[in-house]
């Protein structure tokens, strides 16, 4: 099978707590049709910043991961509180298939995640980025290699730094991480701001510091 679809199951540890506190802060909103990037190495915690831009739209409909590296794990988008009845994984590593599943998705849920494979032309990530507008249906884009075509994110997150807290000694429990980010974009109004978010593995991300500002060059 080239595509595999999967419903998350109903975990017994969901936390419904209080929502995430990144939700009000600009840098962490996606207006319905926009489109965020993201890039960093793995284990930056992009992906869960990503679902958390997100999960506004998932009380109204599910939420589709789609996952090339064969990563994923629904505990990423639980944590944030996702119902795990609308969240949805799709596993594909095929490159001809790749944009033809994208644009199903996007007709047919509340809010995508997707994972792009090396090799995709930026003729199909334009051609996706139009109907994702069209269709309303907020997009994160996450390149495994390389970086997304000019003019196509409205929002765009690179994780500069990465900092685990809990063993300084080389010993203990990691108790949470911070990832220094750099946001650009449209939705920054021509600026490049410095976010650093911790996570402490519960859904309570948070931005924990605005660290300043300056004029961007140009938009990611």
């Amino acid at each position: 099978m080239v595509a595999q679809l999967e419903r998350s199951h109903h975990p017994p540890f969901v936390d419904s707590g209080d929502p995430i506190e990144t939700a009000s802060d600009k840098a962490f909103s996606l207006a319905p049709g926009q489109i965020a990037g993201l890039s960093g190495l793995p284990g930056s915690g992009l992906t869960r910043v990503g679902l958390s831009l997100l999960v506004p739209y998932t009380s109204r409909g599910p939420l589709a991961y789609l996952d090339v590296r064969g990563w994923a794990s629904p505990l990423a988008a639980w944590e944030l509180g996702i119902d795990p009845e609308h969240f949805v994984v799709v596993r594909t590593g095929d490159l001809v298939i790749w944009s033809r599943v994208v644009a199903v998705l996007l007709d047919g849920v509340r809010a995508v995640y997707a994972e792009v494979p090396m090799g995709i032309k930026d003729a199909a990530l334009r051609t996706l980025a139009a109907k994702a507008r069209t269709r309303r249906t907020p997009l994160v884009l996450r390149p495994l290699d390389g970086k997304l075509p000019n003019g196509v994110v409205n929002l765009h997150l690179e994780a500069r730094e990465v900092t685990w807290e809990g063993t300084e000694q080389g010993h203990g429990q990691l108790m949470r991480r911070r990832t220094l980010l750099d946001a650009s974009g449209k939705t920054m109004r021509g600026m490049e701001r410095i976010v650093e978010v911790e996570d402490d593995g519960t859904n309570n991300m948070r931005v924990v510091s605005h660290l300043g500002a300056q004029a961007s060059r140009g938009f990611a």
